[in-house]
This record gives structure tokens, sequence and C-alpha cells, in this order.
């Protein structure tokens, strides 16, 4: 499998940190890469941002259309059938990234793994299988994919790896009701889940970003070595 073309972003010279972060169905890795301006823990630490892009492919909901996507998503709500297929190859896509950040010199307890609605379910879905400790996860307006036999393929490393899950108490794309099953299930398993709502639709708010800040520099500044 190739690399994942991928923008990139390091806030200073040599880089002690990585934080992989993938975006929503149908945008690209363009999308949160302004975000890391805002953030006040680019200044604090040298942090090299990846943004990858996902594959181009059908996806059956938009009619079939072409568009970046981690995964099909054959028709809306919970109880639907999902892409087994293509979240599985996703996650190896993910994998990759990791490994090349172990090869660039960022050990895997120094990275974290981010994303949104669809890369938000791709975090959680990669993350919590990864035989190695993450330096934390960051699940932004999505779900626990797989969810009835995502437990039996959980990794003991990620266990007590701190998750930041967040959702908008308005959002009519992924209702806030999947984002609570998922902080529930992870709860009921012991995880160190940190839950934020904000009133907002799908989308991304000031006081969200401030606790995404708070978050990173709780975990990063007192990971260093």
């Amino acid at each position: 499998m190739e690399l994942l073309d991928c923008i990139e972003i390091e806030t200073a010279p040599n880089p002690t940190h990585s934080i992989i972060w993938m975006h929503g169905l149908g945008a690209d890795g363009n999308d949160f890469a302004p975000l890391v301006p805002a953030l006040n823990v680019t200044r604090q630490l040298p942090i090299r941002f990846v943004f990858p892009n996902a594959p181009h492919q059908p996806v059956t909901i938009n009619g079939g259309m072409r568009m970046p996507s981690w995964y099909d998503i054959f028709m809306p709500g919970p109880n639907r059938q999902e892409d087994e297929a293509g979240i599985l190859a996703s996650e190896e896509a993910i994998r990759l990234l990791i490994k090349r950040e172990n090869e660039r010199g960022i050990p895997t307890d120094r990275i974290v793994i981010a994303g949104f609605s669809q890369g938000c379910a791709m975090t959680l879905h990669t993350g919590l299988r990864y035989p190695e400790k993450l330096a934390g996860l960051i699940g932004l307006s999505g779900y626990l994919p797989l969810a009835k036999t995502a437990p039996q393929h959980w990794s003991p490393a990620n266990q007590k790896t701190p998750i930041f899950l967040a959702h908008g108490t308005h959002d009519p794309m992924v209702t806030i009701d999947r984002g609570l099953a998922t902080r529930d299930e992870l709860d009921r398993h012991g995880y160190d889940v940190r839950w934020h709502t904000y009133p907002m639709p799908h989308s991304v708010c000031p006081e969200e970003v401030h606790d995404i800040n708070q978050f990173l520099e709780q975990i990063l500044l007192q990971n260093q070595k």
C-alpha cells in the first residue's frame, strides 16, 4: 500500500511530537490545516501536523459520486450496514502514517491521532486497535464504527490513553445520540474519556478549539522526556 498524500505543517524545526488529523467525508487535508495557528501548544512544542487526504471513491449515500472518503456509507443512521473492508483499508493506511512518523524519529507515545466525522470514526477505530501506546486520541463529531465487534479487537496498549470526544448538540449529520453511545461504550470498558458538547451543528467552534488546545497541552507537555 502506498502512503497517502498528506499536507504537513511543522511548527518548528526538528519536531518532537506528531498529530495525524483525518478530515471528514468529502473534505481533504486542507480542512483542518488552518486550525494549527489557533492552538497555543504549537508555540510551546515543535510539532509536525500531518493532514492526510482520503482516497477518492464512490459514496453510495451520495448517489455513487466519487469523493474523498475513508470508507463507503451505504445509508444514514446508527443501524446501517457498514463498509468493513473500507474501514480496515483506511486503518492500514493510517498505520503506515504512524510508522512513517516513527521512522522520522517520533516515538508512538508522542503521536496523537485526531479526526472529524468520518475522520473521528477512523481515529477511534485505528487508535483503540493500535498495538503501541499513543499520546492521545481526539474524536470530533463522530462515532465508533463496527461498534458491535470493536471491543474484541482493542489493544491493551491504549487502554489508558486519554480520549477527547466532542459533539455538537444540534448536529443533524451525526446526531449527538451516536456520540453519547460512543462515549458510554468507551466508559463501560474503562477508557479515559473527556467528553465535551457545544451548541453547534456538524462543525467546529472556538470553544472547542480552546478545549482541544488544553487537552493537547496536558497530554503532550507532560509527556516530554
